[in-house]
């Protein structure tokens, strides 16, 4: 897309500043089979090696987190420029948005095209939008990613994430997923009261409680499996695994899954 950009350890992405007009001017349609050509090949490879013994996953970044990495130039934990810029100039900013949407709906299906049976959708950031704000700036670039990638596979299934969305669960059941993905602020029990009964969901072990002793481990994960019974659910935790989470801890996780029985 002409985004330039660095993966710092422990940083996470580092990029120029965008913010005007003619930064947007400057993002270009993305040719994922030239661009990323090796996520391709991940993907196929891994269609061979699991079979039918799991499902594989695609995944994308949605455009409001996207645009806060490249209004902020790298990770925050304020968005203040992001929100400057959708406060004093909108219009660049949904732009930007317009178009990583565009880019991001192509990526998706290059990826299912590749592979994918799947596709994970990450709206890391835009928990920290008010609900006003998330309509204007997130949910309208989320669904046309979704509806590009519904009206080509209407049958794979599409997942959101956002990180701290417990003031947002009504408004992503609307977004025309098939899976909310919980994070651990909001119980299984008032997530299904809240989003219906059309909509799955995913989740929700608060990641820390893998650096528990294996009984917690254990209460915790078959507490919320009791909690989903009857319900379509793809047990996780509620964010990304932390880097330092004991391997033997993960596979206990999964292996509790695995051989839990209602």
């Amino acid at each position: 897309m002409g985004i330039e950009f660095d993966i710092l350890e422990k940083e996470g992405p580092k990029m120029k500043a965008w913010s005007t007009m003619s930064d947007v001017d400057k993002i270009h349609t993305i040719d994922p089979a030239v661009s990323t050509p090796f996520v391709a090949e991940a993907l196929q490879c891994l269609r061979k090696e699991v079979g039918n013994k799991a499902a594989v996953l695609g995944f994308v970044g949605l455009p409001y987190t996207l645009a806060t990495y490249m209004v902020e130039g790298g990770s925050s934990s304020e968005y203040k420029k992001t929100k400057s810029l959708a406060y004093q100039n909108p219009a660049v900013l949904h732009a930007m948005l317009d178009k990583l949407a565009d880019n991001i709906g192509d990526y998706a299906l290059f990826q299912i095209e590749s592979g994918a049976q799947v596709i994970q959708l990450f709206d890391s950031w835009a928990g920290h939008l008010s609900p006003l704000d998330y309509d204007v700036f997130a949910a309208p670039y989320q669904r046309k990613v979704i509806d590009k990638i519904k009206k080509a596979y209407p049958s794979v299934p599409t997942i959101l994430y956002i990180n701290r969305s417990g003031a947002l669960l009504e408004r992503m059941a609307t977004s025309g997923v098939d899976i909310i993905s919980l994070d651990w602020t909001v119980s299984v029990e008032e997530a299904l009261q809240r989003i219906g009964p059309k909509v799955g969901i995913q989740g929700n072990l608060d990641p820390m409680v893998l650096f528990a002793p294996d009984q917690v481990i254990q209460e915790r994960t078959e507490s919320i499996l009791r909690s989903c019974s009857g319900r379509r659910h793809i047990m996780n935790l509620g964010h990304g695994i932390d880097a330092e989470t004991p391997e033997v801890k993960a596979k206990f996780f999964v292996d509790t899954v695995k051989s839990y029985t209602r």
